[in-house]
Parts: structure tokens; sequence; C-alpha cells
């Protein structure tokens, strides 16, 4: 009877060292819970903290970017008036120097030897030529503000349609015009005319040495790359097809290359060849607006070639 005895209470004792074991394990676990528990409230805690402060730089964005557009009208209000005042308060002396120096020339050219005639004629010429350039002044400062009239535009047809009306303006010359297939385009006519109307009237007057003028619009799949990529060109292009305006003119000399879209950028001086030197500036500002690129490649005495890029239509 005293061995059972014996054996039973070992066997509970066994048993309740199981248990306790058990319990111990349990334990353990439960506090790795916890601890688990925690850490991941900790977190919790340092995610709610960063998506607090996210949301402070939102907001801080959002006021830095309300103050910048409350800025910007602000600039465009200055520009509006700007351009007022340009076209009206310059305009005016303007119209009076023409105005007086036709007079003199109609009721004292008797009067006037050779020397003051060609004086008048300056006086005439310098006046025109700042009223052209207060035009292209502001034509180019409200490019930035003008909203696009997206459409499907046939730039074939139009660079047509904008020669014929430029080489009325040149009797005499000859010119052979070629347009090649191109594909439609999607912009804004109005700003698209004024391109192919800026370059192509670059390209009739700088070919009036030749002969035989030749200028070529058409559209290459894969345009060639520019030979130098500067402040003209955003980035450097892809393998992406372009319009091009080619002539066979004087061309220019590439070193120059970066200067020719800068505002009053000239690389012919006026005695050579008329201008304002906005014109091109007018092209970037425009194909720009529209998500494109313009570049060009030229030589001296061997012509030069416009490329701009624009979305497909």
């Amino acid at each position: 009877m005293i061995m059972a005895d014996e054996i039973r209470t070992i066997t509970e004792s066994a048993e309740l060292r199981e248990r306790l074991t058990t319990l111990e394990e349990t334990q353990r676990a439960i506090l790795n819970i916890l601890e688990d528990m925690n850490e991941e409230r900790t977190r919790l805690n340092e995610t709610q903290q960063a998506l607090m402060n996210i949301l402070e730089d939102v907001e801080a964005e959002r006021v830095r970017a309300e103050q910048a557009r409350a800025l910007l009208e602000a600039v465009n209000r200055e520009l509006e008036c700007f351009s007022y005042s340009v076209s009206h308060d310059l305009r005016a002396p303007l119209r009076a120097i023409s105005g007086f120096a036709q007079a003199v020339v109609e009721d004292y050219t008797p009067r006037l030897d050779d020397e003051g005639k060609r004086f008048l004629g300056l006086i005439q010429d310098n006046a025109h030529r700042m009223g052209q350039l207060i035009d292209d002044l502001l034509t180019f400062s409200r490019l930035g503000r003008q909203q696009l009239m997206e459409m499907q535009v046939d730039l074939g047809t139009l660079a047509d349609a904008v020669f014929q009306e430029l080489v009325a303006q040149s009797p005499g010359r000859k010119i052979r015009f070629v347009v090649h297939p191109v594909p439609p385009a999607l912009g804004d006519k109005a700003m698209l005319r004024q391109v192919l109307a800026n370059l192509l009237a670059n390209a009739i007057k700088f070919t009036r040495p030749q002969a035989e003028a030749v200028i070529e619009f058409g559209y290459r799949p894969v345009a060639p790359l520019p030979s130098r990529v500067g402040e003209s060109q955003p980035g450097a292009p892809g393998p992406q097809g372009a319009y091009y305006v080619k002539d066979n003119g004087v061309g220019f000399d590439m070193q120059y290359v970066d200067k020719l879209f800068g505002v009053f950028q000239r690389l012919h001086s006026t005695a050579e060849f008329e201008g304002t030197g906005v014109g091109l500036a007018i092209v970037y500002r425009i194909i720009t607006r529209h998500g494109g690129r313009v570049w060009a490649d030229g030589h001296v005495n061997q012509g030069a070639t416009f490329y701009f890029t624009l979305p497909k239509g």
C-alpha cells in the first residue's frame, strides 16, 4: 500500500509540474503577445504622427500655392496694365513723329537737300520699326495668358494659305514653295498660324539674296537631333517626328544657335535684314505652350531648317 501511495504521489507531482510548465509557457506567450501589441501601438502612434506631419506639410504647400496663385494674378494684372500703357501711351508719340515727318516730306521736300531727305527717311523707318516692335512685344506678352483653343489642324493647308499671303508682299521674287504631306496636329489654330507665319516670313526674308528661293514645309517621322542643345531647347528631344520649315537662304553659324529663340536676339544686322528679333521667341513660346519642342539646324550660306513638335491630331 505504501508503494502504491508513493507512485500516486509521484504521478501527481509529475502532472503538477507539467501543468506548471504549461502555465509558464502560456504566461510567456501572453507576455510576448502583450509586448507585440505594445510595439504595434508604438508603431501606430508613430504612423499617426507621420500622417499628421504630412497633413501639416500638405496644408503648408496649399497655403504657399494659394499665395503663389494670388501673386501670379497680381503680376498678370500688372502685365495687362503695362500692355495697355505700351499700346496707348507709346503709340501716340510714334504716330506724332511719323505724321510730322510725313508732313515735312510733303510740304518741304523742295527746300531739303539729299542729306535732309535721307534723315527724314530714317526718322520714318525707325518710327515704323518701333511700332512693329511694340506690336511684337504685345503679342509676346499676351501669349502666356491667352487660353488655348485646341482642335485638329491641317498644317499643310494652313502653311500654303499663310505662304500665299506672305509672298504677295514680296512682288518680283522667284520663290518655289513645296508643301510635303504632313499629319494633322492638335493645337490652337490661330497660334499655330502665327508660328507658320513667323517661320515662313523668316524663310522668305533670308532667301532674298538667292536668284531662286526654295522653301519647304514638311514632316519627318524621325526628326534629326539638334547639333547643339541650349536654352532654346527644353530638354534633349527623343527620336520623335517633327514638322519643319527648310530654306536655301543665308543660314547661320551653329555656334550662335542658343541665341535664336531669345527676345531681341539677332544673328544678322538690321542693315542686312529687317526685323525686331522677337519672331522666333514668339514661335518658341507658342510651341512650348502646346507641350512641344523647337530647335534649328543651319550652316552659313547653306540654308536653315527649323523643327518643331506638336501633339498629334
